[in-house]
């Protein structure tokens, strides 16, 4: 039970971590410093990257008319209906699958080189630190200046591969926020606050299925299999995440549309700061 109430506040922080630009992983490093759950090693890296498919329903809820590239056409005469293709939403897929392929690539590759590398508390830090700091540059530098890109449609293959290297670097460095590190990409290169936010929140789809989909595949290949408590606390995990993502999407998108993301900066600083505190402490 006590791992059931566990789960449920690593759902919470989930939902609300992975849309802002502050870092997932820097909270649950955190969070798993104070409140470890009592599960397996291997579990528990399943547990981290899985939970998250309940934020990527969230987006698919929010989104679904937006992203779902299908219709059904009524022929009243005929007394029959025929499926019918958006053009336009096949070429927004088009550029998101375009814009994950990098960070596919690498996290298909190098998944594990990577968590042994990078997952640690220092190189986490450190990332939130530096581009908390590029977000309050950037911010500065955009002060008055009018978005190149205003609207969704405007995204082209070129903007898209761009906002997809930074989403790579955000695969290799964690701590550097898989939404932060996008959405600062796509304002570098001129994009409008809200739509650079609602680019990012789509590209989480194919990025967080993938990334979820390679972890449980790893873990049944050695040979395991999860039990029923384990798969109970996936299961309130990601409910729990869905719920919360659902609230933190629509607040942050009305956010965005009348503020900056600089007070995500100096949190970002503070956290990493916080970190590299509580590690030289010996608490981490």
């Amino acid at each position: 039970m006590l791992n059931v109430l566990k789960a449920i506040i690593y759902g919470i922080v989930e939902g609300i971590t992975e849309w802002l630009p502050i870092s997932s992983t820097g909270h649950m490093i955190l969070l798993n410093a104070f409140l470890k759950m009592e599960v397996s090693e291997e579990f528990w890296d399943v547990f981290l990257v899985v939970i998250q498919l309940g934020a990527i329903l969230a987006v698919i809820v929010l989104y679904f008319w937006r992203l779902w590239p299908f219709g059904i056409r009524r022929d009243h005469k005929k007394k029959r209906s025929a499926i019918t293709v958006k053009p336009k939403i096949i070429g927004l897929w088009v550029l998101i699958l375009i814009a994950c392929l990098p960070a596919a690539v690498v996290g298909i590759l190098f998944d594990d080189a990577i968590d042994a590398v990078f997952y640690n508390p220092i190189c986490v830090a450190i990332a939130l630190i530096v581009f908390g700091v590029a977000f309050l540059v950037i911010e500065i530098r955009n002060r008055g200046r009018k978005p190149s890109i205003r609207h969704l449609e405007e995204i082209d293959f070129k903007y898209a591969l761009i906002i997809g290297l930074f989403q790579l670097i955000a695969a290799v460095f964690p701590g550097t926020s898989r939404s932060g590190a996008t959405i600062l990409g796509a304002l570098l290169i001129g994009v409008e606050r809200g739509i650079a936010t609602e680019f990012t929140f789509f590209l989480a789809v194919p990025v967080m299925a993938g990334a979820s989909l390679l972890k449980v595949v790893k873990f049944l290949a050695h040979g395991t299999a999860f039990t029923g408590a384990e798969i109970s606390l996936l299961a309130v995990g990601m409910i729990v995440a869905f719920a919360v993502s659902i609230l933190v999407i629509r607040l942050f998108m009305n956010y965005i549309r009348k503020h900056d993301f600089k007070p995500f900066g100096w949190y970002r600083i503070v956290l990493g700061t916080l970190v590299l505190i509580l590690f030289a402490a010996g608490v981490l």
